[in-house]
């Protein structure tokens, strides 16, 4: 019998499914996922708490295969993972079309200053003109980041009329290398992060790269608070050197109530919610695990598993 420690939250979507052989049992708790860990062969353990679900992992010493609803696995001690030789698999793609969705939201609300016209009709102010007048059509896209995310956001991006250059670390036919993209800062109109967490992205966005940046471009994020050095992006938003950041990731999150980020009008802030604005992510995901348990069961390898060393 193979035990499978399984989040509570997904039972009415996975006990059906689950085939003979496999025994869960159902987390609901930090206590309940500590103390059924050590008996998981088979490990579903996300929790909002990173640390606390990196103990539960930790606490996992018999984990032959882990998988998560996350895409990023930053969080995870995967060094012990490897150490272990644990099979992980992640939820890459399982957020994909609503994180899509939420850049061209963003793009758009930048675009158009719509949060002037929500903060006008707060007031009952009849506006008589577009606080923002960029149109979408025929600006530039820096796209970091061709995973799941990154190739929905771009066929997005390309049907509002958007030129969209890709970086990818083996670059395409259209696409450019991880070392060609800084010199071409100055191009684009809109920067749009959907890279993962690793030690090659910590920081990618700095004080060099955003001086490199028209005074009129616009930062997206929907990857991590890390990837961008922000107390350098502070300073630019503050001086006006970029003209928004749409941010739906920041370091720390929560930001604490007296964080600058919340007082600057060119900060855009979406409380890391993209992944959420749907109803379908534990479908997906149960969808997805059963699938890759039968996969187990017959001793094939795992779809979506992630490279221990690269980081996804």
């Amino acid at each position: 019998m193979t035990i499978a420690v399984l989040p509570a939250l997904a039972r009415p979507l996975l006990e059906p499914h689950l085939p003979k052989g496999v025994e869960a049992r159902w987390f609901a708790s930090k206590a309940d996922a500590f103390d059924f860990a050590p008996d998981a062969e088979i490990g579903w353990l996300d929790m909002y708490d990173k640390a606390e679900m990196a103990e539960a992992i930790s606490r996992a010493t018999n984990l032959k295969w882990l998988t998560s609803v996350y895409a990023g696995v930053d969080g995870m001690p995967l060094d012990l993972l490897r150490e272990r030789g644990t099979v992980v698999t992640n939820g890459a793609g399982i957020n994909a079309l609503t994180i899509a969705e939420y850049v061209v939201m963003g793009m758009l609300t930048v675009a158009k200053g719509y949060d002037d016209v929500v903060r006008a009709r707060d007031r009952h102010e009849w506006l008589q003109d577009s606080p923002g007048k960029i149109e979408l059509a025929g600006s530039k896209a820096l796209l970091l980041g061709a995973g799941a995310i990154g190739t929905l956001v771009r066929t997005r991006l390309e049907a509002f009329d958007i030129d969209v250059v890709t970086v990818r670390r083996t670059p395409g036919a259209g696409e450019i290398g991880p070392k060609d993209w800084r010199p071409r800062l100055g191009e684009f109109d809109w920067i749009i992060l959907a890279v993962p967490a690793t030690p090659d992205t910590d920081g990618m966005i700095g004080a060099a790269e955003l001086a490199a940046m028209k005074s009129s471009a616009m930062i997206v994020n929907v990857a991590r608070g890390t990837v961008i050095d922000q107390d350098a992006l502070i300073a630019a938003l503050t001086d006006k050197r970029i003209a928004a950041a749409f941010l739906d990731v920041t370091t720390p999150e929560p930001l604490p109530l007296e964080h600058p980020l919340w007082a600057l009008p060119n900060a855009h802030l979406t409380m890391h919610l993209s992944g959420r604005a749907q109803n379908k992510m534990f479908v997906r995901a149960a969808e997805r695990f059963i699938a890759n348990l039968g996969r187990w069961q017959r001793g094939e390898s795992l779809q979506h598993q992630v490279d221990l060393t690269l980081g996804y």
